[in-house]
């Protein structure tokens, strides 16, 4: 049996069609919840704690630039003129492809985007760097 952690990498779609390609780093699949303490009178052996609000991580997305990064930069360009939310999937595949878990995020939007230091005098790889804005997690579809 394959180990399903060697060679994975990362699919990043939007809208369910538009495909931003492989990716190689995802960071910040995070939320976080405000905690209410609740001191109750009469029950001083503890605190109710109760949720709160929740907050969500940027999404940093990191890879080698490839034949899509023109795809990225003008989905970047375009969420400017028209100023319009997205869904979009995060997808972990396996080294055949095959996605292996998945992240569904609403109301994303780029936040920003980095392109390459472009240096012939350094033996370095360029890379991109698209961080995303998102207001929570989609259960599947």
């Amino acid at each position: 049996m394959a180990d399903p952690a060697l060679g994975l990498r990362f699919t990043v779609t939007i809208d369910g069609h538009d495909s931003l390609g492989n990716w190689t780093k995802c960071e910040g699949l995070t939320v976080e919840y405000e905690v209410h303490e609740y001191s109750e009178g009469g029950l001083n052996g503890f605190v109710h704690r109760l949720p709160g609000r929740a907050k969500y991580q940027n999404i940093k997305l990191t890879r080698p630039v490839d034949a899509t990064s023109a795809a990225v930069a003008g989905w970047v360009a375009s969420v400017q003129a028209v100023g319009q939310r997205v869904t979009a999937q995060i997808a972990v595949l396996d080294p055949e492809g095959s996605p292996v878990s998945f992240w569904n995020l609403m109301d994303v939007f780029p936040v920003r985007w980095t392109g390459p230091n472009l240096d012939i005098d350094t033996a370095q790889v360029a890379t991109e760097t698209l961080e995303l804005a998102h207001n929570g997690f989609l259960g599947p579809r």
